[in-house]
Parts: C-alpha cells; structure tokens; sequence
C-alpha cells in the first residue's frame, strides 16, 4: 500500500470512529429519558416494598399522616430529609449540639436528629414547613423577615421552630435558668432580652444575626423592639 492511501485509509477509520461515537452518544441520549423513567419506576417500586430490617410506621407531620418504611435506627431528621423530602430542618452538627434540625414534637422543641423516627408514632409533628397556614406565614416567620433575623439562613428554620415553642413556654410559666424568681415566672410582655438568650442558647447562628434573632421575638410577643442603629450601638459598647 503507497503511502498515500495508508493516510486515506487513516482518515476513513478516523472518521469511521467518530460517526460511530456521535451515534453512540445520540442514542445515549434518546435512551437517557426511558431509562431514568425506569430508574425511578424500580426506585418507587423499593421504597413501597418492606426489606429486611425495616419496619413500617405512621407518623402524623404538619396536619398529614406519612406511612414510611425505615429501619428502627433511622432519626426522624433522616426521615424528614431522605424519606418525605421535608428538607426545612437542616442537618449542622448531627450531634445535637447546634440546633438546626429542631422541630416540634407536641408543641415542645425537640432536635430531630437525637430522636428516633419509630419514636413518634401518634405525636403531633411540626415541621418548619408546617408553621405558615397556606399563604399567611406565622407571626415568628414575619418578625424574623421584618427584623433581619437571618443571613445566610441555614440555622434559620430551626431557629423559628424554637422561637415558636419559647413563646408557648412562657404563656404555660415555664422558667430558665436566668429567671430570679423561680414562683414568678415572666409573661410575654415582660420577657426580658437576657431571657430570651438564654431561652434560645440551644441555637446557634454561625453568621451571628443574634441581635435580628431576638428583635424577632420581642416583635413576636408583642413588645417593640430595638432599631437595628441602636441594637448596633449596644452591641459595640459591650
């Protein structure tokens, strides 16, 4: 073969080669959409299918009730996140120790991701998604919007969660550690700023919107908070 039609017959091969990888990836690509249909089909199949080592539970979150099947050991932030994709409550520490998977387990504050989802069967879950009554957001949500309690809000759900429970301790005369007089709890009105730390010291913002945070409380139990100037000015002088 001359040396002429070994360089054709390169470039045939060459260009043999690159029809055969453009239809390779065309077909590819009209396969993807059936096959990920497929994919999903088989992954709704397994997710309704009980496997070893799961058990199936009820759990009643935000008004609806949710039948899962999980493992025993699965904590009820998985089960919101990885299971019914109420990814609100967001997993920080995982150790409990910075409060943004809170939520409320019958009115109370709880850190999902110390708590068992088989645990909560017949419990009354609220999660930050179920806080807002259609359109009209709960009146916590609104004062953190209206007073910058937030930044890059991630703790933010979490932090709301706790806020909402603080508020209906204080009405049920619950007292913290910084209340003086133990047989005189505080009312919403007369709840002070060192309560409301300290109340709120299971949650932690790493971007420090604390003086947003606690503005947002006072405006929530209907006292008039400070102006962001003078929440400043405090906080320089300390």
């Amino acid at each position: 073969m001359t040396e002429p039609e070994k360089k054709l017959s390169a470039k045939q091969r060459s260009r043999r080669n690159f029809l055969g990888q453009s239809l390779s990836a065309a077909g590819a690509a009209i396969a993807a959409p059936s096959l990920l249909n497929a994919c999903q089909n088989k992954s709704v199949s397994a997710s309704n299918a009980l496997v070893e080592g799961e058990t199936t539970i009820e759990l009643k979150i935000n008004g609806h009730i949710n039948k899962l099947n999980i493992e025993p050991r699965v904590t009820l932030l998985d089960a919101l996140r990885e299971n019914l994709g109420l990814t609100g409550s967001k997993k920080g520490c995982d150790h409990g120790q910075c409060g943004a998977c809170t939520v409320l387990i019958d009115g109370q504050r709880v850190y999902s991701c110390l708590t068992l989802a088989v645990m909560q069967e017949d419990r009354e879950i609220t999660t930050i998604e179920g806080l807002a009554a259609g359109d009209n957001l709960h009146p916590v949500q609104t004062a953190f919007l209206e007073n910058d309690g937030f930044q890059c809000g991630y703790c933010t759900p979490g932090q709301i969660c706790a806020s909402v429970a603080l508020l209906e301790e204080v009405k049920n005369g619950s007292v913290s550690y910084v209340t003086p007089d133990l047989t005189n709890p505080p009312s919403l009105a007369s709840l002070s700023e060192t309560e409301i730390k300290e109340r709120l010291s299971g949650n932690l913002c790493r971007c420090s919107a604390y003086n947003g945070i606690v503005a947002a409380v006072q405006q929530a139990v209907g006292q008039t908070p400070p102006s962001p100037a003078a929440s400043m000015e405090n906080s320089h002088a300390g």
